[in-house]
């Protein structure tokens, strides 16, 4: 007699089959849930839909998994769980991220997941509606797998085995054969985006676009690295330095001091103010603020060099940017989305501040931020800083903005107390001139006019139409904190903060203050395209280029820098005073006069101070150098160090 299964065991069968590719499917639209806080049907049609294979190798990767421990353990609800977890986990350690910084969550964020953690609790970012609904959806299929597959059938273990083996090995392929592929996922149309890894995120979701960022962590040599290349390139620089034209800045106080007069070695003082811009050139364009919130910067400009720095980074970013300041680098011929500080800053490598202490200085940090966000507490002695006050060793600082970042942020106020503190402190132990850098905190997006009383924030009292109520509040909140910082650099540029030029018997003194990066404002790009200041798009070179000062209290010499790549800064901060340059500068220096002033990010900003997208001839031959002395010093054999009196940090060099 035959038996034949019942309906209702064909349906058990049917719904068994059913549930992996159905759950598995249901996580990965939670785990895009989590990461973009919503999803709604304008979500799908723009940015899913338009990319279907990213989200179904996604799909297929949280499958197998789901395949792969089900086999090895008969338990499906360990499968549903981990299969869950894969997806959403990740994707509200982005929500977080992206909130915070600006960028999602990358492969090289695994080395401060905790850090996050707490910086997430101290912003006051918690737990959101998406991953309490995500949450209980999980719960519910994982009690429920538990029900349905109970009683099946058991499978012997080599059977086991072999179903988990076949599994394993898919996801294997899947991962190393496809995701781990560029030529393969580009033939699929997932496409790299060089410029802003939050749009990568939004096109191809959390699960793609981590696994395909996993191909930046190498880097390649250039094909034409060796020594001979490199000490060609420092000849050319030598013998360049023997015929000049002119000074590059004929306004300088190089320039005008005979070089026997020349100061040799004053304080040299950076401070790198968060999400600064002047805001005041708004007023250009429609709008208008209650008070002038850059009285102090547009004074100085009067007597100081000042232009714009562009910035690699729009939205996040930060320490691209300082990175960029700090060594001459430039992260533009690093992996998409990397992140120096925390991947490649690993052993002491040249930098200005490396290289001031081989002049005698003495070098510190101060930032009023937690030490081991981006790495800084092991980057900054490796580039040179040997003391780093960070936020754990403040004390008395106020703290303003509470309405979003809960535990507030410090103000620039109180970043001048430190900045003051820290110089007067290294001028008390020792004679040796001091290199000092400073990065702020206080107007860290996200903007929210309640941040501020209303008896202390800037008003807007003209806007153009069209315009949010909580759009022109959150302007408010970020011109205040633009006043602020106006105020800081106020108080650094006066006689009773730091001392007086030397013909008043003080310390000689150079101050570079920049800003690193704009940001949205509310909640998109409405301040900038309303106004007609820029485009909706973060790859606008308008959006990229932050408002720079470089002041001395011994010159008043007006000099208009125009734009200078964030890389730029250290060398001509040295061109304009007459500092000794170190030769990797004096290229940087000449590459700015003959081919470019930025090559950043797939953006070249020519000499005129136009953009284009594409290098000519002869400045491919100078980025190329450039990427081949900056390979040389970060990674290399450190052939440039001998040549620049810096052997020591050839030590660890590969």
């Amino acid at each position: 007699m035959t038996h034949h299964p019942s309906a209702a065991s064909l349906r058990l069968h049917g719904a068994r089959l059913l549930f992996p590719p159905a759950a598995t499917l249901l996580f990965l639209l939670l785990t895009e849930y989590i990461a973009r806080g919503t999803l709604s049907g304008d979500t799908l049609v723009q940015y899913i839909f338009p990319h279907p294979e990213a989200y179904l190798l996604a799909w297929g990767l949280l499958f197998l998994v789901w395949m792969a421990v089900d086999w090895l353990t008969r338990f499906a609800p360990l499968a549903t769980l981990l299969s869950a977890l894969l997806g959403c986990l990740p994707a509200t350690v982005d929500f977080y991220i992206l909130q915070l910084r600006g960028e999602p969550f990358l492969p090289w964020d695994l080395m401060q997941v905790s850090e996050a953690a707490g910086v997430a609790s101290a912003a006051g970012i918690h737990v959101q509606k998406s991953m309490v609904i995500s949450g209980v959806v999980v719960l519910a299929l994982t009690v429920g797998s538990f029900f349905l597959y109970r009683g099946r059938q058991k499978l012997p273990w080599v059977q086991r085995l072999a179903g988990f083996a076949a599994s394993t090995a898919a996801t294997c392929a899947l991962i190393f054969g496809v995701f781990l592929q560029p030529a393969v996922t580009q033939s699929l149309g997932i496409l790299p985006d060089a410029w802003m890894q939050d749009r990568y995120y939004r096109y191809y979701g959390v699960i793609t676009s981590f696994l395909t960022n996993l191909t930046n962590l190498e880097i390649d040599k250039p094909e034409a690295y060796s020594e001979e290349a490199v000490n060609a390139i420092l000849d050319d620089v030598e013998a360049g330095e023997k015929y000049t034209t002119g000074p590059v800045w004929p306004g300088s106080y190089a320039a005008q001091t005979p070089a026997d007069e020349q100061v040799k070695q004053p304080t040299i003082l950076y401070v790198m103010d968060e999400s600064y811009w002047d805001v005041s050139e708004l007023e250009q364009y429609g709008f208008r603020f209650d008070t002038d919130v850059s009285a102090n910067l547009h004074a100085l400009q009067q007597s100081s060099a000042y232009g714009r720095v562009y910035s690699p980074s729009f939205g996040g970013g930060t320490c691209d940017v300082e990175f960029e300041a700090l060594t001459g680098y430039s992260v533009s011929y690093l992996p998409s989305g990397s992140k120096p500080y925390q991947q490649h800053v690993t052993r002491p490598m040249f930098a200005l501040p490396s290289y001031l202490k081989t002049e005698g200085y003495q070098t510190a940090a101060v930032h009023c931020f937690w030490a081991r966000y981006w790495s800084r507490d092991t980057a900054y002695p490796n580039l040179g800083l040997d003391d780093f006050i960070s936020l754990e060793k403040m004390q008395g600082v106020q703290k303003v903005r509470r309405h979003y970042w809960t535990t507030g942020l410090v103000t620039d106020d109180s970043m001048a107390d430190q900045i003051i503190g820290q110089y007067e402190t290294m001028k008390a132990r020792s004679d040796a001139p001091v290199f000092l850098h400073a990065v702020t905190m206080q107007n860290h997006t996200n903007y929210n006019k309640d941040n501020y009383p209303d008896d202390q924030r800037v008003k807007v009292t003209e806007a153009p139409a069209g315009l949010k109520a909580s759009t022109v509040g959150a302007l408010e909140d970020f011109a205040t904190g633009i006043r602020d910082a106006d105020a800081m650099l106020g108080r650094l540029t006066v006689v009773q903060s730091l001392p007086p030029s030397p013909s008043g018997g003080g310390e000689p003194v150079i101050l570079v203050f920049w800003g690193d990066h704009y940001n949205p404002i509310d909640s998109g790009y409405d301040i900038y395209t309303r106004s007609g200041y820029a485009s909706g798009s973060s790859a606008d070179p308008r959006l990229h280029q932050t408002t720079l000062l470089i002041w001395s209290n011994y010159s008043d010499r007006a000099v208009d820098l125009g734009t200078i790549a964030a890389y730029d800064i250290s060398p001509v901060m040295m061109e304009l005073f007459g500092l000794r340059q170190p030769a990797y500068f004096q290229f940087l220096g000449r590459q700015l006069r003959a081919a470019y002033r930025a090559n950043t990010r797939g953006t070249i900003l020519e000499k005129d101070g136009t953009a284009s997208n594409e290098l000519t001839p002869l400045q491919q031959k100078w980025s190329d150098e450039h990427w081949l002395l900056q390979y040389d010093l970060m990674f290399g054999k450190g052939y440039a160090l001998s040549r620049m009196g810096l052997e020591e940090l050839s030590e660890g060099a590969d």
